[in-house]
This record gives C-alpha cells, sequence and structure tokens, in this order.
C-alpha cells in the first residue's frame, strides 16, 4: 500500500527524486555513495572513474568527502576524475578557473593522484580545442566509461555548460554561454562583462554514458527549473529534461529545491491530504488564481473538478470554506503595521499595545529598509513609533569604481575651495587611480577604496533613513565582520556578529524587530544577515522578558515577494505613499540605473519594489478583497 501510495504521490515525476530537509544532510548522503564506491573499487583493486561538477551546489560533497579523508581514512589513490567543463579562455591560476575551484575545494586535500586528474584546457588556442574535446572523449571511453557522474542544474535548464538547445547525443565541445548562466557567474568575475561567452562542456550524450548519474540541486532558486525538468516534456530548452530518458539517474534535492514539485506544491491534486488551516488557505487561493474567480464565488463544483472534493466532504460546505478563507486575507490587511492603539486587536496582526513602540529594522545591505519595506518604515515613523534602522553591513562591494573617483575628487575640489592642505588626499587619490587603472576582475581592493565605497553607501543610507523621518541618532551602522572580507565571497561568521548584534538589540529593546527573509538575494547576505539576528533573539530570550515579548517580522521585496497564502500582514498604501518610498529609495544614487550587482531582473530596484508591491495588492483585489495601489507583505518569525 505505502508503495502504491508513493507511486500516486510522484505520478507528475518523470524520473527517480530523493528530497532531503537541507542540502547539509543530502551533501553528506551524496558524499556517503561516492566513498562507498571508492571503497568497493579498491576492494577489488579496480580504479573507480568519477565526474565531477563545480559551482556552489557540490562544496558541501567535496567537504564531506575531505572530511572523511581526514578523519576516517578515506583513500582516492583508485580515483579518476574528469570535470565537467571549464570556462573558455581561462588560465588555470585564475580565481574563477575551475581548475582553482576543485583544488581548493576538494584535490589540495586528499591522496588523489595528480595525474589521474582531468579539467578541460582554458588555454589552448581556438584550432587545438576540437583535437582536445574528441581527446577527452577517448580518455573517458578507454578506461570504460564514468562509474559516477556528479551534476548540479542551472537556471536555463543547463548540465554541464550544456545550455538550451543542445543536442542529447552532443560530445565534449566548445559551447557559447547563455547570458542568465553569465549573469549568475557575474559576481564571481566582478561585472557580467568579465564573465567568458564561451566554455568547454561535457556532451549530454557523454554524460548519459555514466553508469549511475546524480543531479544535485539546492534552494528555492533552483525550484522553477526543476519543477520544468523532472515534470515537463523533454526539450532541447531545458537540456535537463533529457535526462528523464536515462535508467541510471536520481534527482537529489533540498525541501526548498523541491518546493514546486506537484507532491509539494499542490500534494491535492496527487494524493488525499491533512487539511489544516495552512494548506486549506493555500489550496483555495491556487483555486481563486486558476479560476480567475473571487473567493466568495467559488462553489462546490469548482473544487470537484479541481482535485479538492476530499476538502469539501471534510470541511465543507464550499460557502464556509470561502468565507473562512476570506475573512482571513482581510484579517492580514492593516493600515497600522505597529498596531492600533485602543483597538481590539483579536484580529489583527499586530498588538494594539503598548501603544508607541519600539522598532528596530534591520536592513542587510544599505537599501533593503527602503527597497523592500520603505512604505511602511515612513508609516511607522508617521505614527509615532520609536524607530531605529539597523544597516548590517557597509555594502561597500556593490559600488562602481568610478565612482570612488568621482567621489574623491569632490573631496579634493572641497579642500581646495576652504583653503586646506589636500596634498595627502591628493597623493591618496592618485594611488587610487593608478590602481584602479590596472585593476583584474574581482581583485580585491585595497583599504581605501573600500573605504571609500562604504562611505558613499553610508552617507546614501543616512539620506534615505532621514527622508523616512528618522533622527540621526536612531540610524546605526554595525558594519558586521563577517561582511569586511572586502571580497565577494565571505568570512564565517564568528560570536563577534552575534555580540554584536545582541548589544543594539539590548540597547535598542524593541516591541518589534523588522528583518529581510529574502533569501533568493544573489549575495547570500540576507540569510547570513538573518541568522545573525536569530541567534542573537535566542540568546537574549534566554535572560531577558523584553526579548521574549519582541515580534519579529520579516518583509521581502528586492529579490522577490512573499506568496499571497504566506502572507500575515498586508500594509496598504496610497498612491502617495508609493512615491514617498520611490523618493527614498532615490536616495541610494550609486544603486540607480545599473547597479553593480542586479541579479537577474533587469528592473531598476525602485521599479521591482512598485511593481512587486502594486502586483500584491492585485492579487488581494482579484481574490475579491479591496482595491488598494499598492502592499507591502510581511510574515511573522515564531521562535520555538
Amino acid at each position: 500500500m505505502a508503495r502504491l501510495n508513493l507511486l500516486e504521490e510522484t505520478r507528475f515525476e518523470k524520473l527517480p527524486v530523493t528530497v532531503y530537509p537541507d542540502q547539509q544532510i543530502a551533501s553528506v548522503r551524496v558524499a556517503e555513495r561516492i566513498a562507498r564506491l571508492i571503497r568497493e573499487k579498491q576492494q577489488n583493486k579496480e580504479q573507480v572513474v568519477l565526474g565531477l561538477a563545480t559551482g556552489a551546489t557540490p562544496v558541501g560533497v567535496y567537504d564531506e568527502l575531505v572530511r572523511l579523508h581526514r578523519e576516517e581514512g578515506l583513500s582516492f589513490r583508485n580515483v579518476i576524475t574528469f570535470n565537467l567543463d571549464e570556462y573558455y579562455p581561462m588560465q588555470p591560476t585564475a580565481a574563477q578557473s575551475y581548475v582553482t575551484f576543485m583544488n581548493e575545494n576538494l584535490f589540495n586535500h586528499i591522496d588523489i593522484d595528480r595525474e589521474n586528474i582531468h579539467i578541460p584546457d582554458g588555454t589552448l588556442p581556438k584550432e587545438q580545442v576540437h583535437s582536445f574535446c574528441l581527446d577527452y572523449e577517448r580518455k573517458i571511453e578507454a578506461l570504460g566509461g564514468l562509474d559516477l557522474q556528479i551534476l548540479g542544474i542551472g537556471r536555463t535548464g543547463h548540465i554541464g555548460f550544456n545550455e538550451p538547445g543542445s543536442a542529447p547525443n552532443s560530445g565534449t565541445r566548445l559551447v557559447t554561454l547563455d547570458e542568465l548562466t553569465r549573469s549568475d557567474a557575474s559576481r564571481d568575475f566582478g561585472g557580467k562583462e568579465n564573465v567568458p561567452t564561451k566554455a568547454i562542456t561535457m556532451g549530454i550524450g557523454t554524460i548519459f554514458k555514466a553508469r549511475e548519474i546524480i543531479l544535485m540541486a539546492w534552494s528555492g532558486k533552483k525550484a522553477p527549473i526543476i519543477r520544468k525538468a523532472v515534470e515537463g516534456e523533454m526539450s532541447g530548452e531545458v537540456p535537463a529534461t533529457y535526462l528523464q530518458l536515462s535508467d541510471n539517474v536520481e534527482f537529489v534535492l533540498d525541501e526548498a529545491a523541491a518546493s514546486e514539485l506537484t507532491r509539494f506544491d499542490t500534494p491535492w491534486l496527487v494524493k488525499d491530504c491533512a487539511w489544516d488551516e495552512k494548506l486549506t488557505k493555500k489550496a483555495v487561493i491556487w483555486l481563486s488564481c486558476k479560476l480567475e474567480k473571487p473567493i466568495l464565488k467559488l462553489t462546490e463544483e469548482d473544487y470537484n473538478n479541481n482535485g479538492m472534493a476530499q476538502l469539501v466532504t471534510e470541511r465543507g460546505p464550499a460557502y464556509n470554506i470561502n468565507i473562512n478563507i476570506f475573512n482571513q486575507l482581510q484579517h492580514t490587511i492593516t493600515g497600522w503595521p505597529g498596531g492600533k492603539p485602543g483597538a481590539d486587536d483579536s484580529q489583527r496582526p499586530e498588538r494594539a499595545e503598548p501603544a508607541q513602540k519600539r522598532v528596530l529594522i534591520f536592513s542587510p545591505h544599505p537599501d533593503d529598509d527602503v527597497i523592500s519595506m520603505g512604505g511602511t518604515f515612513i508609516r511607522l515613523v508617521d505614527q509615532g513609533h520609536q524607530v531605529h534602522v539597523a544597516y548590517q553591513t557597509s555594502g561597500n562591494t556593490a559600488v562602481w569604481d568610478d565612482d570612488v573617483l568621482r567621489y574623491m575628487e569632490f573631496a579634493i575640489d572641497f579642500n581646495r575651495s576652504i583653503g586646506q592642505d589636500g596634498s595627502k588626499l591628493q597623493s591618496v587619490y592618485e594611488q587610487t587611480r593608478q590602481f584602479l587603472e590596472q585593476k583584474e576582475p574581482n581583485q580585491l581592493d585595497t583599504q581605501e577604496v573600500r573605504q571609500v565605497k562604504a562611505f558613499i553607501r553610508k552617507s546614501e543610507a543616512i539620506a534615505g533613513a532621514r527622508y523616512a523621518g528618522l533622527p540621526d541618532e536612531h540610524i546605526h551602522f554595525m558594519a558586521l565582520p563577517f561582511y569586511e572580507s572586502g571580497k565577494t565571497k565571505k568570512n564565517p561568521v564568528t560570536n563577534k556578529d552575534i555580540e554584536q548584534t545582541m548589544a543594539l538589540l539590548q540597547q535598542v529593546k524593541p516591541h518589534q524587530v523588522f528583518a529581510a527573509g529574502d533569501f533568493a538575494d544573489p549575495h547570500g547576505t540576507h540569510v547570513v544577515c538573518f541568522r545573525i539576528i536569530i541567534e542573537a533573539m535566542n540568546r537574549l530570550r534566554q535572560t531577558e522578558e523584553w526579548a521574549q515579548n519582541c515580534w519579529l517580522w520579516m518583509y521581502r521585496g528586492a529579490w522577490h515577494e512573499f506568496e499571497t497564502h504566506e502572507i500575515e500582514m498586508a500594509v496598504p498604501l496610497s498612491p502617495q505613499e508609493v512615491v514617498r518610498k520611490r523618493n527614498a529609495i532615490f536616495k541610494h544614487q550609486s544603486q540607480k540605473d545599473t547597479p553593480v550587482f542586479p541579479g537577474d531582473d533587469a528592473r531598476e530596484f525602485w521599479v521591482r519594489a512598485e511593481e512587486r508591491n502594486r502586483e500584491t495588492a492585485s492579487r488581494y483585489d482579484q481574490l475579491g478583497l479591496a482595491d488598494y495601489e499598492a502592499m507591502e507583505a510581511f510574515v511573522r518569525w515564531r521562535f520555538e
């Protein structure tokens, strides 16, 4: 019976999928499988041939393999490796090369014979690439083929660098990279313009010959492409769908990457469900959107024809379900994000008391506060709450080099205008200009350049917070140590980051904390900053009463928005408030027009924010609720 139930749940899935709670557990399991294969081959005095991948996805697997080598004696003497791909052209010593990646993450830490390592050569003259690729294939075939191929997946659906349009029988070859792939790599190269346009990649046909294939994917960013690869029709537009033809493939996912598969996203379409309030709300909103009917107009026939007959049977009639969900959504809407004084707050998202709250808004970068919740920020100040804002990082990696010279030139001219000796500043300026003219892509900035970039972001943040109505003493710059590496790759979080956050929380003793919860942030800074806040709050909650009564609200907007069924507080914005929010965002001039790291959304940040806020309001309107100009959405974090 259990087997039949599983088959029913996964009937939309066209290949085997294993889902783990998180990427760490999944990575350890994959590493254990690789280790088991290596040991089995060792016992038979055989070599094992592994196909390896690069990028963020396999790092956890390599970490565990290194641990197994160091702590449990796993030897790699019988291992031969072939990497999937390499940028072209690319020097092996470059920080962005996959030679460097593999050495830093695996090869330098294990006992593999260097002659057994094979990585496509990004230094070859173009006329030699074709013959190199043929030889790469012959070497794999001469060894009897790949025993196990590890894969990640790009957001275009590429495996290796087999971009959309790749043939299912393709071999190792030189390819042109998709623009989205280059955008995703831009942070590693200090800008998309520095990302190579080509790469050498093992072909889909080569990958297919492996006796075992494991494709791994982590995070919600990969969820849309995973659904296409697993449940979609085979198409050259999504090369990973060709893996549906293989009998030897398995997708290994964390829960976030699997979240859009039918069995997790709309489980009522494949199985009987335990209809709690959360799932009911999600399903009813889904049905309303699918049929383009307001919630209060949904009928029993609508439920029955769309896989939700069980819900009506258990919790119906349909009208009662509709009313319940409509009321839940209605109660999320409030013009009083700090709570409405003297009002019955039993059906409101925030407490009425105390009437004037101490509020602390954490902003990972110096502009996330106004981009993501600028309207609510201004509303809280207007309604008399004691609002503080804390900028957790300096954001100094996200300023164009040209701006550094512009601001230094301003300072030199200003010093001259007031009769100050600017010779020292002039000297630093000349050195900085020389450095920037010779700077390599993604090269670490000098201390002076980092400081100027931090000053630029700081001055913009102050301007935005002042525009929102804050006094200077309520504006805090934390410059958390984990961020201040000067590189796109940040330092690990330490106790210093947490203790500094605890100190600010103890200083303000907020009733409300707002924190960025959009973990699709391509920099990874948001999720790191959020975890620091949670750890700091958890420690304080053990001993301090105010912390136990402090509510934490998550905001989004810079990178994506909450789904409607997730929203617990929706703050409507009038047309005038939308303009005020826009003006606050405009204070961040270094992030306007073309920011250094725009992600995969070509819109300016203020445009993204406005359009996402309007989309949230539009969804409420389509569900049958009031029609507002825009809405900012929040979800409350509940401490255990």
